[in-house]
């Protein structure tokens, strides 16, 4: 049967690493149908907008993307496609896997931890005031006679709407998740001693979803001792579940444990809509240059296979992954050690390494 995928180039590095992933995906032997899409910046002068609405109807008619990363102006330009994909087609549940390879240079040892980030409320919900603005000057005076407080009228203002029905299907998201992986521990994180309204309603909901799983342990933890603990001790984590915001963050803190952005694949899910890239950016700067680190796009396209029922090919394909990693031979400058940085494999070349190890079956 043949898979019918829409694939989002991207731009910056995207384009690069996705025609190497491609073609690894079809060395696979899995057929797919590839529904191309472009999006990003160099949409803009043609259609409008970095986002253009063929795009969203692809994704609604295919159901699964795969896509690589799209550059996002910081502070000024139009605002990330990332999240504007996530709040179109409502894929409410970012997952972003954390796991140690060995070979890949990092800091911490033995880590194996899924996060499951909100992906459609809280601040990136992108209820934005502009400083000066008269919605600012309305809602400083709203603040006061309902608060008793205000703020200052050259504030920016942003909004963090935390919703009972957000909250539960990420939570319940995260827990069968747990059940249906062999995890047996789910861990919320929160700042509900501070913001008791928004935070403070997520941890409940969390809880009261939690009874429903007398299976899979449940615990929680302010989102400032979560930095500190998982630093020190990450090995006592399992599943993590967050608000938007903090799960972007922690997802960060996750990819650096286990080698850095590189070797960080991520998942956007919703009813009946998956999207599958990389957790890094774009990267506009290496744009060209033919030697970007491929793992974190692949390891991303293990968990599409996943998605879509080819489980056997995709445990064959993360084994090809990480036998290239331990190998240590076909990698990228960034995986390799500084002294033999030069040395480093081209992102074709470690795509051919993959390839091969995976058409050998050589296990890690």
């Amino acid at each position: 049967m043949s898979h019918r995928v829409t694939l989002i180039p991207g731009d910056g590095i995207g384009p690069e690493l996705i025609a190497a992933v491609r073609r690894t995906l079809e060395a696979t032997g899995v057929a797919f149908e590839w529904d191309l899409q472009p999006a990003g910046a160099e949409c803009v002068p043609t259609e409008g907008t970095p986002l253009p609405p063929r795009v969203l109807d692809s994704l609604r008619a295919n159901r699964v993307g795969l896509k690589g990363p799209i550059t996002t102006p910081v502070g000024t330009g139009f605002r990330s496609v990332n999240v504007e994909l996530r709040r179109a087609l409502d894929l409410y549940v970012n997952l972003r896997p954390a796991k140690t390879y060995p070979g890949v240079p990092r800091p911490i040892h033995d880590v194996d931890l899924v996060l499951v980030r909100e992906n459609t409320e809280d601040l990136y919900m992108g209820l934005e005031f502009e400083r000066g603005s008269t919605a600012v000057a309305e809602l400083s005076a709203l603040v006061e006679r309902h608060a008793g407080r205000t703020f200052p009228l050259d504030a920016g203002v942003s909004l963090k709407p935390i919703s009972v029905s957000g909250t539960r299907r990420v939570v319940r998201f995260a827990l069968e998740h747990a059940r249906s992986h062999d995890r047996r521990h789910v861990t919320v994180g929160h700042k509900a001693n501070i913001m008791k309204y928004t935070d403070g309603l997520f941890l409940e909901v969390a809880r009261e979803e939690a009874r429903g799983y007398p299976d899979v342990a449940f615990d929680d933890v302010i989102v400032d001792n979560l930095c500190l603990q998982l630093v020190q001790r990450p090995q006592q984590y399992d599943v993590l579940v967050l608000p938007n915001l903090y799960g972007d963050i922690i997802s960060d803190l996750c990819a650096g444990l286990v080698g850095g952005l590189g070797v960080a694949p991520g998942a956007n899910l919703g009813d009946g809509i998956a999207v599958f890239e990389p957790v890094h950016g774009s990267a506009p700067a290496f744009q060209g240059s033919g030697r970007m680190n491929p793992t974190a796009l692949l390891l991303s396209a293990t968990l599409m296979l996943r998605h879509l029922g080819e489980r056997t090919v995709a445990d064959r394909l993360e084994r090809a992954v990480a036998r290239v990693l331990v190998e240590g031979r076909a990698v990228t400058r960034d995986l390799k050690p500084p002294s033999a940085a030069d040395q480093g494999a081209t992102t074709e070349e470690m795509a051919d390494a993959v390839i091969a190890a995976f058409r050998a079956g050589l296990a890690c």
